[in-house]
């Protein structure tokens, strides 16, 4: 069966991991998780003191590039790769709402986008794989065989990431959520350096009122287009 490459981009909390989870795990996939490596890179500056909410040290940041490892390393039991930042699992730490509030300053940043999206294209090289993220259609592999965009209003998306941040025993409010999801929508829409922007052709999917498994299905049937 032919191998292709499937970009997976959107907004914050539109659930594109979740997609892409699925997909890879029901194709035999490699799946890449780009937002995880931008709230890695985030993570390890906040930890060094580069950026805050009010702060960023962007030239420090820069020059510390080339001592920041990150490396997937699949867990077996949880079914998919977790980030590691320098030999460290920081999966846990980059999914809070305190990297969130930071990491969209952070992915603005021209040299930090360099590192990882070549990064991301070398996983990429072979095929065979389901990538994440903002600019995947757009500037990582713009040849994509299939291209989803996905969508859906700010208070569903906060809503779904306030409950996942609840679930994990973590103490926000919808209403900190509601306005972590906007600022990032702006920002990620209006940075100069590969903004977050719908493809040519990709396929936008509006899934506020879509279960799982709609999408799922959906999106299967548009692998199956193409393979």
């Amino acid at each position: 069966m032919k191998k292709i490459t499937i970009a997976i981009d959107g907004f914050s909390s539109t659930g594109k991991s979740t997609l892409a989870k699925q997909l890879a795990k029901h194709l035999g996939y490699v799946y890449v998780d780009t937002g995880a490596m931008y709230r890695a890179v985030t993570f390890y500056a906040m930890q060094n003191g580069y950026v805050s909410e009010e702060h960023l040290n962007k030239e420090a940041l820069i020059n510390d590039l080339p001592n920041i490892n990150l490396q997937f390393q699949f867990n077996d039991n949880l079914g998919f790769a977790e980030m590691y930042v320098n030999g460290k699992n920081v999966e846990k730490e980059i999914r809070t709402l305190d990297v969130s509030r930071c990491v969209s300053q952070v992915a603005e940043i021209s040299e930090v986008r360099s590192k990882l999206v070549a990064s991301q294209q070398e996983m990429g090289k072979n095929k065979a794989i389901v990538m994440d993220g903002r600019d995947i259609g757009t500037v990582v592999f713009p040849e994509a065989e299939l291209k989803i965009f996905m969508n859906s209003s700010a208070q569903t998306r906060a809503e779904r990431r306030f409950n996942e941040l609840i679930e994990k025993g973590q103490h926000v409010t919808y209403e900190e959520v509601l306005q972590n999801v906007q600022e990032r929508d702006y920002i990620d829409t209006h940075r100069e350096d590969s903004p977050l922007v719908k493809a040519d052709d990709a396929i936008e999917i509006d899934n506020s009122a879509m279960s799982k498994q709609e999408q799922f299905d959906l999106v299967m049937d548009l692998v199956g287009e193409r393979v």
